[in-house]
This record gives structure tokens, C-alpha cells and sequence, in this order.
């Protein structure tokens, strides 16, 4: 059923890209952080309140980190979104498992102090060659695609401003997808870390939505509000569903974390994460025209292969870290 929950989570995160996408000719990313928070609240007080949930916490302290790396990945997310062909903003943003294992190698070379052991030897952490491989091909992913975003793809994208953006404008958006991949590699973590704690779903994104909401004012207070004299009906119906989406993705995703038990359901879980490329991809192409050649199919694959690939290197070496890297 974990399955199921993870398949389902992925179409609705794809679904409210579309719906950034559109919503991002009017509004600022700030603002969609802002106004999803602001939505999400709502919409998560009613679920616990109907299904008999206290939000009331005994970590709050978890719960402020994972929304701020929350925020950090969702705000730059929204951004690649509005800039980028939709899968590929998508398939940076999936980047996570390939970043946690860059983390976990480069954390092992950082902590290794060489000191000589009493054979006279200095001990060293094991190399991970396999692993450093899939880093690797992972980031060669993410050159095929930026490389024809910032070429041959400029000017697709149709709505949602990706059509029109400079070289260097997709170049940095490419940049801040990967920041976005990086920062929910870390929030993942923190998910199943609270779900270990007994904390359920809808506590816990109720509280990402809270994080969302605050952090999205503070921003827009910089960056400034959409003046309410160019908010139309056909602008903001596209707000409802960027919030509802998002909580309901995040539900799903939770639920499929939390109820997979063995590290075989975790391992599932973590890999079916991937079929959100394809759902995006296919409303790229559907819904905005975007332009998708075989350099950037040949990325996305790779990055999958890669993504895949890592966790499983990770399953076998490690056996508790994919619970508690999602």
C-alpha cells in the first residue's frame, strides 16, 4: 500500500507544478510559498480536526528545523518551476538521493582523522567507489539537462515565464533546482525521524505549512506584494489548488514513509518517488509545449538510474540510512 501512497504523492506534487507554473505569471515565488502556507493551514486544521489529530507537539524544536529546510527547498523549487521546463525542474528537485549519498561520502572523507594506529597504520573510511560512481553519473544527468534548457530549450516552457528567460536567467534557475534537491534531501531525513517519534502526518505538515506561511511573509515583505488591482478570478483560482495539492502530496508522502516497516518498503518507497518526472514531463509536453530532446531524456534517465542506484548502494552498506534519509 506504501506503494500506492508514494505513486499518488508524486502525481499530486507534479499536478501543483502545473499549477506554479501558471500561477507564477502573476505572483512571486515568495508569494506562492506564502499563499500555499496560508492554504495548507487551513486546509490541514480542518483534516486533524476531522480525524480527532491535536496538533498540539512534544518536539518543537524538529519540527522548526524540517520547515525551514523545507522552505529553503519548496521557495527554490517554485522558483526553478517558474524558469524551467516543468521536468526539469521536477527532476532536479528529485536530485535528494543522490545528494545524500555525495553527503554520505563526503561526510566519511571530513570525519576520518589519520591517525596512526598502533600497527603504525593510518585507517581511512571505505572508498564507496560504486557510490561515487552513481554521484557522478547523477551530476552528468543534470549537464544534459541544463545544457539544452540554457540552449536549445530557451524559448519553450510556454506559461509560467520559462519561454522567454535569458541563457544566464535558466542558468541560475538550473543552479537554484539543485539547491532545492539538497535542501529536501535534508528535510526527508527529518520526515521519517519525526514519524519514528510517532508524530502523524498531518501534524507534521501542518507545521511545514506554518513554517511555509511565515517564512513566505517575511519574504514577500522584501520582495513585495502582487498589487491587489491586478488580481483577477482567472489569477488566483490557481492559488487553492497550489496549496491543497502540496499538503495532500506531502500527506501522501509522509503516509508512504511511515507505513513502509522494512527497509525492503522503504527501498520501494524511495525509488516509485521518481514517477513524478514522468508525470511532469508528460504535462510539460501536454500543457506548455515544453521541447524535450534526447539529451534531456538522456539527464532525466540518468538521473533516475542514478537515484535509484544510490539508494539501493546505500540499502546494502547501510542498512538503517534510507529510513531515515526520506
Amino acid at each position: 500500500m506504501q506503494a500506492l501512497w508514494m505513486v499518488l504523492g508524486a502525481l499530486f506534487f507534479a499536478t501543483m507544478g502545473v499549477c506554479v507554473k501558471i500561477a507564477s505569471d502573476w505572483f512571486s515565488s515568495a508569494e506562492l510559498v506564502l499563499y500555499r502556507g496560508l492554504i495548507g493551514i487551513v486546509f490541514l486544521w480542518v483534516l486533524a480536526r476531522t480525524r480527532g489529530v491535536s496538533l498540539a507537539t512534544r518536539y518543537p524544536g524538529m519540527h522548526a528545523w524540517r520547515s525551514t529546510i523545507g522552505v529553503l527547498s519548496l521557495g527554490a523549487w517554485f522558483y526553478a518551476i517558474a524558469h524551467l521546463p516543468l521536468a526539469s525542474a521536477m527532476t532536479l528537485n528529485y536530485m535528494s538521493s543522490i545528494w545524500i549519498a555525495a553527503f554520505l561520502i563526503g561526510g566519511a572523507l571530513i570525519a576520518w582523522v589519520p591517525v596512526p594506529g598502533r600497527d603504525g597504520t593510518v585507517p581511512r573510511p571505505p572508498l564507496q567507489g560504486s557510490l561515487a560512481l552513481t554521484v557522478l553519473a547523477g551530476f552528468i544527468g543534470v549537464i544534459l539537462i541544463l545544457k539544452p534548457d540554457v540552449g536549445s530549450l530557451r524559448g519553450s516552457g510556454g506559461s509560467g515565464g520559462s519561454g522567454g528567460g535569458s541563457a544566464n536567467g535558466q542558468g541560475f534557475a538550473g543552479m537554484v533546482g539543485l539547491l532545492s534537491g539538497m535542501a529536501a534531501a535534508f528535510a526527508y531525513m527529518q520526515v521519517v525521524a519525526l514519524s519514528k517519534l510517532g508524530e502523524p502526518e498531518a501534524r507534521t505538515v501542518f507545521y511545514f505549512a506554518v513554517g511555509s506561511a511565515v517564512a513566505g511573509l517575511v519574504a514577500t515583505l522584501f520582495t513585495g506584494f502582487t498589487p491587489l488591482d491586478e488580481w483577477t478570478w482567472g489569477h488566483t483560482v490557481w492559488l487553492l489548488p497550489v496549496g491543497v495539492l502540496a499538503a495532500l502530496g506531502q500527506l501522501c508522502m509522509t503516509r508512504a514513509y511511515s507505513t513502509a516497516k522494512t527497509a525492503g518498503g522503504t527501498l520501494l518507497v524511495a525509488n516509485l518517488q521518481y514517477s513524478g518526472i514522468i508525470f511532469s514531463a508528460i504535462y510539460g509536453v501536454a500543457l506548455f509545449g515544453d521541447r524535450i530532446d534526447a539529451g534531456s531524456i538522456a539527464g532525466m534517465a540518468l538521473i533516475i538510474a542514478s537515484g535509484v542506484a544510490a539508494t539501493v548502494l546505500r540499502q546494502r552498506s547501510l542498512p538503517k540510512a534510507p529510513a531515515e534519509e526520506h
